[in-house]
């Protein structure tokens, strides 16, 4: 676990700076959230207001296209392992995910938005691995939780901006949503130019450092970094996908035109946490920031089943955000910190492949729940699978602290 570090002051030491990578890769994603949140914020209400598609089957789209972003990661964070190049399967994810932009603007079916769709996400899951495996190149450890986060907070502003371009939008263009799909393509391939021009690997990562991939590798991932993947799998079926939150707020009374505002509103929170808690998770206990994390999206999840106004509904939103500025850059700091170098891709992507799993689940289930029971108990469930999680949580820290030598994350 991450404890303080005496004796070392952030602000003076050379090591203690952020690369400038991490600002180009935190620009690249800014700009790709700006066109997949212009699109992500306003597809669900399409889906189900004007393609008559039922919350069973968003359920469904929304859990195969955000887990096989999830799964894909293996394969992209073992072959960037292997060829010792990160660069060539972020441009090619990032690129993907912009050429499904215009798939979006033609999708008059639930064939083409679902394709659209899952074409986005996998592009999104091989860009994944090797981005997040570059930064840990690049950047030292210590300061690895405040470069996770400092990434994640840029990709967030783009989450809001793009959001606040699509309300913009469908109000001058009156709910005119193919329209905006087609606006979103600009800073997609804006994204995409930039990292091809950019990005440079370090010099240290060449064609000559292949790291051969072999299944016997996977006896050099330790139990650590085991645990992390089982949490973050179990944690995972307590956050099912963003897209039944918009819906919520539609349920509440929000104009559809309004309904990217709840992007906004959350990805705010996501964005000004995110970074702050990135470097505070260099200096304190993992297992602790993960606890404080759970237990807002538990409040999170109480709120926005028994709210009735939509200022109940967007404080709900708000520790949502929070929540995922708490646990996301620190579940990438955990897994950096407990894979040796050589298989840093590989780690990242079978983390993401078994959360991507979890994903999959919790989303058929949440759209399972909501059309069943109502939306109520779909929060409800969420809340439940928090509980569960801190129960483990809590269980883990008992044995770390009663074995403080030999399990440390």
């Amino acid at each position: 676990m991450a404890h303080s570090h005496p004796g070392v002051r952030v602000s003076e030491s050379p090591k203690s700076r952020i690369p400038t990578t991490i600002w180009l890769l935190g620009t690249v994603s800014l700009l790709m959230d700006i066109s997949s949140e212009m699109v992500h914020s306003l597809l669900p209400i399409y889906l189900v207001v004007h393609l008559n598609t039922s919350t069973l089957t968003l359920g469904i789209i929304e859990g195969i296209a955000e887990s096989a972003a999830l799964m894909v990661k293996v394969f992209s964070g073992a072959l960037s392992d292997y060829f010792g190049k990160r660069k060539p399967l972020a441009v090619f994810g990032y690129g993907l995910s912009a050429l499904s932009k215009p798939l979006f603007a033609i999708a008059t079916t639930i064939e083409i938005a679902f394709s659209a769709r899952l074409i986005d996400r996998l592009g999104k899951g091989i860009r994944g691995a090797p981005r997040d495996a570059l930064i840990a190149d690049v950047t030292p450890k210590n300061i690895r939780g405040a470069a996770y986060g400092l990434r994640q907070s840029m990709d967030t502003v783009g989450a809001f901006a793009g959001p606040l371009i699509a309300m913009a939008l469908m109000l001058l263009w009156d709910n005119q949503f193919l329209w905006v799909f087609w606006v979103a393509t600009i800073p997609g391939f804006l994204a995409v130019s930039l990292l091809m021009v950019g990005l440079r690997e370090p010099s240290s990562r060449t064609t000559n450092n292949k790291t051969t991939i072999h299944l016997d590798q996977l006896t050099q991932l330790t139990t650590p970094y085991w645990w992390v993947v089982g949490f973050g799998s179990l944690f995972t079926l307590a956050r099912f996908s963003e897209a039944f939150i918009l819906l919520s707020a539609q349920q509440r009374g929000l104009p559809i035109a309004y309904a990217p505002l709840i992007m906004v509103a959350m990805s705010f929170a996501y964005a000004l946490s995110a970074y702050p808690f990135g470097k505070l998770a260099d200096r304190m206990r993992h297992t602790s920031l993960l606890a404080g994390g759970i237990l807002t999206l538990i409040g999170a999840d109480l709120i926005i089943a028994t709210s009735h106004t939509l200022i109940a509904m967007v404080t709900g939103v708000l520790l949502w955000g929070i929540h995922l500025g708490m646990t996301q850059g620190l579940l990438a700091t955990m897994v950096s910190h407990t894979v040796p170098a050589q298989l840093r891709g590989t780690g990242f992507g079978i983390f993401n492949l078994v959360s991507g799993l979890s994903m999959l689940f919790a989303s058929i289930l949440a759209g399972w729940i909501w059309q069943q029971y109502g939306a109520a108990y779909t929060y409800y469930a969420g809340a439940l699978f928090c509980l569960f999680a801190l129960a483990i949580l809590v269980l883990f820290r008992i044995i770390e602290d009663n074995n403080a030598n030999e399990i440390s994350i």
